[in-house]
């Protein structure tokens, strides 16, 4: 899960890339990275941490021109290394660099194509840098002097051809231009915007219409699957339809957790997503109670993203909803840190309670998803301990049982909490009195809603079936082993060894 921003301005871009990589943060706390182009010749800052942390005056004053690219991450694959911050840079043709929000389930063999076919040599273990030689092979096999934009588009097209995955990307090229596109299913977002001023238009692109509304600019649309939009120096706008056989497949998992709440993705409104998902909820918690009324006394979200969820519910319902945790924004989000005894700790520093809501009441607790139930589960355990008589659960989404494939580090299956097991179970696992779902179709028609011409949202880590037709069991079990815990820790470690040694040759 990462977050991309382009921009094409008539003045410095620098200040606003930035800005929008604070507002895309959300989408990526791992690393954060910059490029700027002037004059024939490009400016890159990038490095592991918080946009705010790898930025200082000293790097955005460097970082001139009036076009330029940014990324903030989240690793899903591979490691986190400084070497695998993004945007990613090739030297030929022409100078190309590239952020990249997705996964490419085809990587392994693309990698090898490149080595023994295109004749590229890659650095990392990164997708992105994959994508970025494949894009750049089919761009140099145009044979073009200088790369216009039909020369881009048809470069495009050789991507779909070769890769199969999620990707919203944007690119730069030295004196071409930006561009942006979207895999033929748009799974992952991608949007762009307009804003003009005295000296012409300005174009930005995003991976949520946030970055854009705050920045100033008027949302145009979405990138549709399979589209590539290009944007000139001088600000001429193009597009073209660059894939065959398209279908609009927005992972549905975006409108439960991932996106900001005031963002509009793939025509949906994020939050009003969120509502309907509350509303439907609605009748699954009722039917808890057969005999006759609840007895909930009150509703308690899950800060954040259960608090929108939570509105209809207790409303519906018919009590009050309060706040009962205050929340640590700075503590990273638990369901990805690797082992057990790391995300307990991390729960507890991030979450606190305020006792007098939980104290002698019957509470309904409403999160977005459970996903390995270790934040839940201690949640529960505080709110008992702040004195609740009795503590229900409602998640707006159905029971994650399968891993994702398309850019979202969801751990191994035999990690979910809902792996193998009923949702009576579950509750019974996670301390609950009793525990609902959301029901999948009902999921799929609170986003639908929003826009008919949506096709089947992209639900797989719920249903096990991938838009894309090219998962197997061998891919999941590779898959399994390389998001598992222990995995996870081999790889921090050998990470932190290999930091050791950078510093040791600092210091030599």
């Amino acid at each position: 899960m990462c977050g991309v921003v382009g921009m094409v301005g008539r003045g410095a871009v620098n200040t606003e890339l930035y800005d929008a990589l604070t507002v895309l943060q959300h989408r990526g706390q791992d690393s954060a990275g910059i490029v700027t182009i002037d004059a024939s010749k490009l400016y890159m800052r990038k490095g592991n941490g918080l946009v705010r942390n790898v930025f200082g005056q000293s790097h955005m004053q460097r970082l001139v021109g009036n076009m330029g690219i940014g990324h903030v991450r989240y690793p899903t694959a591979g490691s986190s290394t400084p070497a695998e911050a993004q945007p990613m840079y090739v030297n030929s043709p022409y100078g190309i660099t590239l952020a990249h929000n997705g996964n490419l389930t085809n990587a392994r063999k693309l990698e090898a194509d490149l080595y023994r076919e295109d004749l590229r040599h890659l650095n990392t273990s990164s997708d992105s840098e994959i994508l970025l030689n494949v894009f750049a092979h089919e761009l140099h096999a145009q044979n073009a002097l200088r790369p216009e934009a039909a020369h881009i588009f048809a470069a495009v097209e050789g991507v779909h051809r070769r890769c199969s995955g999620a990707y919203a990307v944007v690119a730069m090229i030295i004196d071409g231009g930006l561009v942006a596109f979207r895999d033929r299913h748009g799974i992952r977002p991608l949007v762009f915007g307009r804003r003009d001023n005295a000296s012409g238009p300005e174009y930005m692109v995003a991976s949520e219409s946030a970055a854009l509304d705050i920045l100033g600019f008027t949302l145009i649309r979405d990138v549709r699957p399979g589209e590539a939009i290009f944007i000139s120096p001088d600000g001429e706008f193009s597009s073209s339809e660059t894939a065959l056989e398209t279908s609009l497949n927005p992972c549905v998992f975006e409108h439960v957790y991932l996106a900001r709440p005031d963002s509009i993705i793939d025509g949906v409104s994020v939050y009003k997503a969120r509502l309907r998902m509350g509303e439907q909820l609605h009748d699954r918690v009722r039917a808890q109670f057969p005999d006759g009324d609840h007895d909930i006394d009150v509703v308690i979200p899950i800060p954040d993203t259960g608090r929108t969820a939570a509105l209809p519910l207790a409303h519906m319902l018919g009590v009050k909803l309060r706040e009962g945790f205050v929340k640590n924004r700075y503590i990273g989000r638990t369901f990805i840190m690797p082992g057990q005894s790391e995300r307990r700790k991390s729960v507890r520093q991030k979450l606190n309670v305020i006792e007098l809501e939980f104290r002698d009441k019957n509470v309904l607790l409403v999160d977005d998803s459970i996903v390995r139930g270790t934040t839940i589960t201690q949640i529960v355990a505080m709110a008992r301990e702040a004195g609740a008589r009795k503590v229900y659960m409602a998640s707006a989404a159905p029971p994650v049982r399968h891993p994702n494939v398309y850019g979202i580090d969801l751990p191994a299956p035999e990690e979910f909490v809902a792996h193998d097991r009923s949702e009576a179970q579950v509750g019974e696992l996670i301390g609950a009195d009793w525990l609902v779902y959301q029901d999948l179709e009902l999921l799929v028609e609170a986003v639908c809603e929003g826009n008919r011409s949506i096709g089947r949202p992209e639900s797989s880590v719920f249903d096990g079936e991938y838009v894309t037709g090219d998962i197997d069991a061998d891919y999941l079990r590779d898959l399994s082993l390389q998001r598992n815990d222990d995995m996870k820790r081999k790889r921090e470690n050998e990470q932190n060894d290999d930091a050791n040694v950078i510093e040791l040759h600092n210091h030599a």
